[in-house]
Order: C-alpha cells, then structure tokens, then sequence
C-alpha cells in the first residue's frame, strides 16, 4: 500500500430489492493504493457493493465517501469521471462491434472535422491487448470471439479509462491458468503505479497471492477483515460460509456401465481461417455413471466440441455420433434434447439465461410436459417443477417467481444446470460449469454431479480448472488446437501430464485410445 488513509469509505449502506435485503449495514474503508479482496459466497453481496460504488446502483441507504467526499454516482460514466471503473463478471459488450469500437464506446476518438478515428482507436486497442498478451485484432467483431478472448476485451476496457480506482469482478472467471498469469502481471503492474484495486474472486489461490487484506461477506453483511498472512484458505471458506466444507477430492470409485455417447472422428470446418479447422479427427465415449472431462488451453476447442454434440455448432460438423449403439443425426438442439442429450453452456448470460423471465420460466423452459393440463400450461404445476429443482440445488432466490436478473451469478448458472436436469437426460454437458460460483456452491455442485452418476448419467465437463477435473473426472481426454493429444484414467491423470499434452501443438500427438 502506498499511503494509509482511506480512498473509499463505505458507512451503513443498505440496499433492498423486492424480497431481499441484498447488503445490511455494510461499513468498510479501502486504503490508497491497496488491493482489498472481496469474498463471500453467491448472494453474499460481493457484486451489489462494487454496483454501488461503480454507480450501477445509485438507490441504497447510507453514505459512500470518496477521497473524504461524499459521492453518490447515479451512473457508471459518472464514476468513471471521478476515477472509478469496473470490471464485471458478466461480459458487457457489444457483439456487432469490433474489438476497438467495444474498448472506446462513449469515448470515440475523433480526428479532423469531428470524423471518428479508427485508425487511433485501433492502433491504441492493439497496444492494450498487446499489453494484456491477447491475440484477438483490434478490428475482430467482438461477436466473433470466445468468451475468454471478451474477457480480456472487458479488461482492456477498463484499462484504457486509466481509472486510479478499479474494480474487478471475477476477472480470471473465464480465463485459462496462463491467461490468469497473465493477468496477475498486469495487476502488479497496476499496484506499482498506485492504483488501488477491489477484487472479487472465489479463487483462493488468487486472493491470497493478491490481497493486501480481505473481506469478508455473508448473507448481505460483512463478517471480518483479515490479513492473508494471518488466516488461511480453510479459514477464510469457513468464515464465507459458516461452516466447515466437506472435501470433496476423492470420490468413492464409481462402476461405469455400457457407452451411452460415442463419437468418431468429429471434425470441425472453420471456414475463412487459416487453421481450417478448429476440431480434427477427434474420437470420444462416455459410459452411463462416468464423468468424462475434456482439458485444454484457451482455443483448444472445448466448448465446440460441446457444442459438436449439442447439434449447436454453426458449422456442421463431420463424422459419426451414437446414442446407445445407433448412429444419430443432430440438425438442431431440439434433435439432442430428444435423445437426451442436455448442454448447460459456459456463457450464462448471452447463451445460458432469459433475463426477463422468472427464475421458475427459466428452469422449465425445455421441459413443460409434466406441467400441461388440457394442453395449457398449468401455472402452479410449473411452479411445483421449478421448486423441486431450487430446493435440490439449494437456489439462493425469494421464490421462483423472482426475476432472474436479481440473482447472483453463481445462482443463475444453478437454475440453468437445473433446466438441463429436469429433462432427464441421458447424457449431461457442462461446459465450465463452476465458473463464478463461490467455494461451498462448487462442493455442493461436484456432490450433485457425482449423486447423478451414481443414477446412471453419463457427464461430460470441460473445466478452465484442473483441479476440478482431476476431482471430478473418472478419464480425462486433452485437446490442443483442436486435436486429441492426451487421454488418462482417474489413476494416470496429474497436472503436469496434462498440461504437457494441452501444449503439444506442432508436435507429434500422443498416442490415444478412447
């Protein structure tokens, strides 16, 4: 920290939406030049209380000091202008614009006659993704690019307001382990320049490299203050949730049953690209009561491979798929959802939620048959539905009538797990189903998921996160630019061999069977 005295002061801010008291009472100081980590678990309060600051959220009660001022910002370009910006967790751009365009919207850069400067937004939107080490081009339709790449867009973003103030929500959510380095060098560069950071992350690793101190939030009121070389990751998770979390790092061996979902040499055209394609010859099965994870950098083509067995893929791909041993054909969703197949999407917001519809719309928006009386549907059968699934995935929500959109991020992804689980399916996708969710939600989530094979589900998931997949995964297949370069079983699979075949590339590929 660079100087001792407060930069922000929170007193006894409150903010109310229908049927939640979202913060109560919440009075903390952030230090000049400081990094103070926010941590609590989904609904905690973490993403309300940098609203209010970043003047997303202007209605509250209480007062927020700034620079010893009173300051209330009525919008995020008011804050801006006093030097606050922020960095969500949910990516806030604009699709059917370009990498550049996204990075200065509001701020265009102008040139002679009052003529908008692309060159100079472009050639400035280079240096910043040079800086944070991304390779999208500055001129890239932001539609165009995976959701890790608009995240490092985002970032870019904030970067250019040159804020002395920066709030950053989640930030690695989407990012791979070498893009999250990344990030933590443009973070150290950002703490020797003074700026002063606040940074929610349910990644304890990254708190307690990051953190000058930590906060801690629970149920919309702040628990403590501590300093990370005075506490430690249990502690910390402990004070987030109230109790202590079971490990859930080693399962009880499960017994696999017959391949329910075999696929056989998934190849993927990427018309217009170099590359050509971005999967190639790629082999896959997966066996009723298995998890199968799928690992590889950013890129790799996790996700279209997903997607490949989704029938989502705006390509269609090439080769053969089975359900039980007969040969399928996915033109559409619909076609999977039919044969049970179920996807929860890495994307929640731009692919995964319908934000003006209710939380119990958004559970059983692919499955109504059991709420149909007469061919309508029947509000409180619905209802009944959505219910079953909040209360079996412990939903943080006043009601399944509540908006979705007052949801916090990690309840959102539970309710779109839940609508994939009430179509009952045979086999589950979840493509980076824990991202943003907090420490004793992802406990909660890996018990689900291995109950659910213990049913009988067959469960593939691509995960940003070894450790994840190392606790989840009874095989694990790797991928690298778009190529199968590693297989292991639960017994076989460490870090470094993964990490060894995720980076493969030009070399020759490890020999795999699966």
């Amino acid at each position: 920290m660079t100087e001792s005295h407060p930069i922000i002061s929170v007193r006894d801010v409150s903010v109310r939406f229908p049927g939640v008291l979202a913060l109560d009472r919440i009075s903390l100081d952030v230090m000049a030049g400081e990094l103070l980590a926010i941590v609590g678990e989904n609904g905690a309060g973490k993403s309300t209380l940098m609203k209010v600051l970043a003047g997303v959220q202007s209605t509250y009660d209480g007062e927020v000091r700034l620079r010893g001022q009173p300051r209330r910002f009525h919008s995020t370009k008011d804050a801006e202008r006093a030097g606050v910006s922020i960095i969500y967790q949910e990516l806030n751009l604009v699709e059917q614009l370009s990498v550049a365009a996204n990075i200065f919207l509001g701020r265009e850069i102008a040139g002679r006659f009052g003529m908008l400067d692309e060159r100079a937004m472009n050639a400035k939107a280079a240096a910043l993704l040079e800086e944070l080490e991304c390779r999208a081009d500055a001129t890239q339709l932001v539609g165009q690019l995976r959701v890790g790449d608009q995240q490092l867009v985002e970032i870019a973003k904030a970067l250019s307001l040159q804020s002395d103030i920066v709030i950053m929500d989640e930030p690695t959510s989407a990012l791979t382990e070498a893009e999250s380095e990344r990030l933590m060098r443009i973070i150290a560069r950002l703490k020797a320049r003074g700026v002063t950071m606040l940074y929610i992350s349910h990644k304890m690793d990254e708190v307690f490299r990051l953190a000058d101190r930590i906060t801690v939030l629970r149920d919309g009121r702040l628990v403590t203050t501590v300093l990370p070389q005075e506490s430690s990751h249990r502690a910390v998770a402990h004070l987030m949730v109230g109790r202590d979390i079971e490990s859930a790092s080693q399962f009880e061996p499960r017994e696999p049953g017959q391949v329910v979902l075999e696929a056989k040499s998934i190849t993927l055209p990427w018309p217009g690209h170099a590359q050509k394609y971005r999967l190639r010859n790629v082999d896959l099965t997966v066996r009723a009561g298995e998890v199968l994870g799928i690992a590889g950098l950013m890129g790799a083509g996790r996700t279209e491979l997903l997607e490949c067995l989704y029938g989502s893929s705006r390509v269609r791909p090439l080769g053969e798929f089975f359900i039980n041993g007969r040969q399928i054909v996915f033109r559409h969703p619909a076609d999977a959802l039919a044969a049970g197949i179920a996807l929860v999407t890495e994307d929640r917001k731009r692919l995964g939620l319908f934000a003006d519809l209710s939380v119990g719309q958004n559970i059983t928006m692919c499955d109504l048959s059991e709420a149909l009386r007469g061919g309508l549907i029947e509000h409180r059968a619905e209802q009944a539905l959505a219910s079953g699934i909040v209360d079996r995935l412990h939903v943080k929500t006043p009601g399944v009538d509540a908006p979705i959109i007052n949801l916090s991020g990690g309840n959102q992804q539970k309710c779109i797990i839940g609508r994939g689980l009430l179509t009952r399916p045979k086999v589950l996708l979840l493509d980076d189903p824990t991202r943003g969710v907090d420490v004793g939600a992802k406990a909660e989530l890996y018990r689900l998921i291995d109950g659910l094979c213990r049913e009988g589900l067959a469960v593939i998931v691509t995960s940003s996160e070894l450790p994840e997949l190392l606790t989840l995964s009874d095989r694990i297949i790797v991928l690298c630019e778009g190529r199968l370069t590693g297989h292991f079983t639960r017994a076989e699979a460490t870090e470094q061999k993964i990490m060894e075949a995720a980076t493969a590339r030009g070399k020759a590929e490890v020999a795999v069977s699966v």
